[in-house]
């Protein structure tokens, strides 16, 4: 991604797990930082340590992305900044049990953080990034976007949202200089199984988070679309879309199909 070198790079959820990997792996790649996370302290603690050990210029901006006032400063940066060149929409989390066991309001937060509040950054820059022919923007999905079956509750469809929109945004805004991409994590070690009151070691095949960020690095570098960093053979996710482009022409029919008719 040769037109993002030395861009300044926003990350969100920046204070711990996959989001602090990000921020870690691009200050040492030269890029200058924006680390957006509730946690102010841990940032700060983290931004002079890359600071030291970089030299590059870091910016922290304490924020809860589910509220409405600080999503909208958060928003105003990425719009009016040219220096930002890449948005890593990684804030997210997880709730405890399935979708009976979580009411609306806890509901309405995941979606507020999982779907909405990436949506509208990327909304509040894609503009800006268009109208420069370039920029990127890197959605942290799930592989749980294309296994529904694994965990109950809304995670996985906010997950499978953001495989969506990625791949819509890319399609749409891609031929104009945008590059987005989507990273599907399978189960990493950070502390959203802490938060969510799961046991992160009873889940088996864990990956390490940077494990996790090297590869989904070494796909942006590609320029991947879709970066899946647990899956062995890439062939398998190439049918998968092969399979699903076969599809298309079938679905404009004036018409039910035969099956379906008594």
């Amino acid at each position: 991604m040769t037109k993002q070198a030395l861009k300044t790079v926003l990350v969100t959820g920046a204070s711990s797990g996959i989001g602090a990997a990000y921020a870690d792996r691009f200050a040492r790649r030269g890029h200058d930082l924006v680390l957006v996370a509730r946690n102010g302290d841990r940032m700060r603690e983290a931004a002079a340590k890359l600071r030291a050990e970089t030299g590059v210029a870091i910016d922290v901006l304490p924020a809860d992305l589910t509220v409405a006032a600080e999503l909208e400063q958060i928003e105003a940066r990425l719009r009016d900044d040219p220096r930002i060149g890449v948005l890593i929409n990684n804030a997210g989390a997880v709730l405890p049990g399935g979708f009976l066991d979580a009411d609306n309001a806890a509901q309405d937060w995941l979606i507020r953080l999982n779907v909405t509040a990436p949506t509208r950054l990327a909304r509040a820059v894609a503009p800006r990034f268009v109208a420069e022919g370039a920029g990127a923007i890197v959605n942290i999905a799930s592989v749980l976007a294309l296994a529904p079956e694994i965990m109950p509750g809304i995670y996985a469809a906010t997950k499978s949202y953001m495989l969506t929109l990625s791949q819509s945004l890319q399609t749409e805004l891609g031929p104009r200089g945008l590059y987005v991409q989507a990273v599907l994590p399978a189960t990493t070690r950070t502390e959203i199984w802490k938060r969510s009151g799961r046991s992160a070691e009873a889940i088996a095949g864990m990956m390490d988070v940077w494990e996790l960020v090297d590869a989904a690095l070494v796909g942006f570098d590609r320029g991947e679309a879709v970066t899946i960093p647990p899956l062995p053979e890439i062939a398998q996710w190439n049918e998968f879309a092969t399979a699903r482009m076969a599809m298309l022409p079938n679905f404009r029919q004036e018409h039910p199909a035969a099956r379906y008719r008594r």
